[in-house]
């Protein structure tokens, strides 16, 4: 009994399994502390969040690489066997590894990140998580108007970085330019239209001016663009039934639709105030009679 008792206490086998299960411990109870001691005091939540998903990521490879040096002395004679295995591994699980180098891109890369308003492979949303396999988005749309959640989390994966456009509405320039059209009846006051609907822009929307101003000419600095206006702008044609006037503007990409509402509000209010001077075109139809027809009948 006591020699089996010896075998087992000095078993190398048993002597690498205690020493796999301390050193994975030891690894995780080291970045669970450090998780909580120190990156939760990061008072920037994407740099917290971000410290967090790569800490994480930092206990798994400390954990490979304690299995692999724990078992290197095995591992001479299986080389061969674990390169064809590999390989197969690699061709079944492509997919998952394109989706872990989407997130190393993501991390990396400035594609997107928590937070951001992004669309990708035609899911429209927010991102509330980036994971190593998939970003969590909370979808806006579909059959929402506007830009409103509509309640469904969707999951997709991290490969399609490599493979579709990636739109982001919140990156380096969280604005955009949005604008509405205005149509007026012919023989309205037109200068006083276009004055009426640029004070309107700039009593609703003119407070984004500076602050999109001065983003964009960093931007300018960092990339190849050239300038753009971003006071509120107001342009129009001359159709078959009225006269087309466009508000052109700069809102965060949070507050389209309810700086769409505000604007509509007050040129409503304001052009009912010309006691019409200025006049709302609306689709007419002309109805033409049908000409007299005439018949004889002959016996």
């Amino acid at each position: 009994m006591e020699n089996l008792i010896q075998d087992y206490l000095f078993n190398p086998f048993v002597g690498k399994a205690v020493t796999i299960v301390l050193g994975v411990a030891l690894i995780w109870v080291l970045i669970k502390s450090l998780q909580r001691n120190l990156f939760s005091k990061i008072k920037d939540n994407d740099n917290r969040y971000r410290a967090k998903k790569l800490s994480g990521f930092v206990g798994y490879f400390l954990t490979i690489i304690l299995l692999t040096v724990v078992f290197s002395d095995k591992l001479g004679g299986l080389t061969v066997a674990l390169g064809v295995a590999g390989a197969g591994i690699a061709f079944a699980l492509q997919e998952v590894i394109a989706s872990i180098a989407g997130w190393l891109a993501i991390m990396f890369g400035g594609f997107y990140k928590t937070g951001d308003r992004v669309q990708l492979g035609g899911i429209k949303g927010d991102v509330m998580d980036i994971g190593v396999l998939r970003t969590t988005i909370m979808e806006t749309g579909q059959w929402v108007d506007g830009d409103l959640y509509n309640g469904r989390i969707v999951l997709i994966a991290n490969s399609f970085v490599f493979k579709e456009p990636v739109f982001n509405y919140s990156g380096d320039f969280p604005f955009l330019w949005d604008e509405i059209k205005v149509p007026i009846q012919y023989g309205s006051n037109y200068v006083k239209t276009k004055e009426l609907l640029l004070k309107i822009g700039n009593e609703i929307a003119g407070d984004l001016t500076e602050a999109s101003k001065e983003i964009w000419t960093a931007l300018q600095g960092k990339y190849r663009l050239e300038d753009a206006q971003t006071e509120p702008m107001v342009s129009l044609i001359a159709n078959d039934n009225w006269v087309e006037y466009t508000l052109r503007y700069v809102v965060s990409y949070r507050k389209r639709r309810a700086t769409k509402t505000q604007l509509f509000t007050h040129i409503l209010t304001e052009i009912e105030a010309t006691k019409g001077e200025i006049k709302f075109a609306s689709a007419t139809f002309h109805l033409v009679e049908a000409p007299e027809i005439k018949i004889k009948i002959k016996e």
